[in-house]
């Protein structure tokens, strides 16, 4: 797989850009692609030629955030086997399972996490985009689309808010659309909603068909040399049922290794058990102090700090500000 995003989802910009009388042949003038280059289902358009579209349709449109335009119109059809499979899951808690597993089908740019904490539940997007302009185009459309996708997948409207991780688009109307409050300058790019959402059942569900859709996902995973579950197992294993996390020794004993060769396995994986328990309590501290019924002492302990002064050294560090100027800061939106 080429490195970018399929084509389809710029056949779709050029969806959205049409709304404001922007054609193919004005989109594309001075850069190198055309439409078709396009129509092949499994043609990839690369990062740097997305950051040209997108930095060219801003200047065209006039429009700031493009991105959210893009998302409201998302499709599940448009994520090809995985959309597929996520249309014919029984519930939002397994098609997001599926998107989470299957997102490296799709691209090599962006990955999803998902974290729960009591009655919320965050979609958290890991990307290496580096191109401004593009960054915010997929980002953007990504966080939005998921809700939008949630919604038609459901036949409810999904409430839920979304956070970025790059500064608001010079002129943006942050009040983006019903339904949808974003935040800019965040630690992370992520989807917040209740966790009650998880359950929602999907109109469309299928179980043989979902069978179907998850055998050539696998199929098309295992082409990529993507397959290795080991750093997923581990995220899962090591936080505990009530609150807490698991020790290394104690994570290698349930995946069946001692702890020297779980550390070499992480580490020919490019990461290390330290780096993802961070990981870890960093999206747990986002989701928990969200909510005004626990204090400071109490998130603190539920992620394994003797004192608050540890977690806030720890919190600053992940984000640079406390704990105390994060909640404040979502009271004041």
């Amino acid at each position: 797989m080429s490195s970018g995003i399929p084509a389809a989802h710029i056949l779709q910009f050029l969806d959205v850009v049409v709304h404001w009388g922007i054609g193919p042949r004005e989109l594309f003038e001075g850069i190198d692609i055309g439409l078709t280059d396009l129509e092949d289902p499994h043609a990839y358009v690369s990062i740097p030629v997305v950051d040209q579209l997108a930095s060219r349709a801003r200047e065209l449109t006039g429009e700031p955030a493009l991105g959210i335009a893009m998302g409201n119109q998302m499709r599940v059809s448009a994520h090809g086997y995985l959309g597929f499979a996520a249309m014919v899951a029984s519930n939002i808690r397994e098609a997001l399972e599926l998107a989470v597993r299957y997102a490296p089908t799709r691209t090599d740019v962006l990955s999803l996490r998902t974290c729960v904490e009591g009655d919320r539940c965050a979609v958290i997007i890991d990307e290496d985009i580096g191109y401004p302009a593009a960054r915010e185009l997929i980002v953007m459309s990504l966080v939005v689309g998921l809700r939008q996708i949630g919604c038609a997948l459901t036949g409810v409207s999904v409430e839920g808010s979304a956070d970025f991780a790059f500064p608001a688009p010079a002129g943006l109307d942050l009040n983006v659309g019903p339904a949808v409050l974003a935040r800019f300058d965040q630690p992370t790019h992520q989807l917040l909603f209740d966790s009650s959402v998880l359950d929602l059942p999907i109109v469309s569900s299928d179980s043989a068909a979902r069978r179907l859709a998850q055998e050539q996902c696998e199929r098309e995973l295992h082409a990529l040399g993507s397959c290795d579950d080991l750093v997923r197992e581990v995220t899962a294993l090591m936080t505990r049922d009530k609150s807490g996390f698991r020790s290394l020794e104690d994570v290698a004993e349930r995946v069946g290794m001692s702890p020297r060769s779980l550390k070499r396995r992480l580490a020919e994986r490019h990461t290390s058990y330290s780096t993802l328990l961070d990981r870890q309590k960093r999206d747990r501290a986002l989701l928990l102090l969200r909510s005004d019924l626990l204090s400071l002492e109490a998130i603190a302990e539920q992620l394994d700090y003797s004192d608050v002064a540890n977690f806030a050294r720890a919190f600053r560090r992940w984000t640079g500000v406390t704990p105390g100027a994060f909640r404040k800061g979502l009271r004041s939106r």
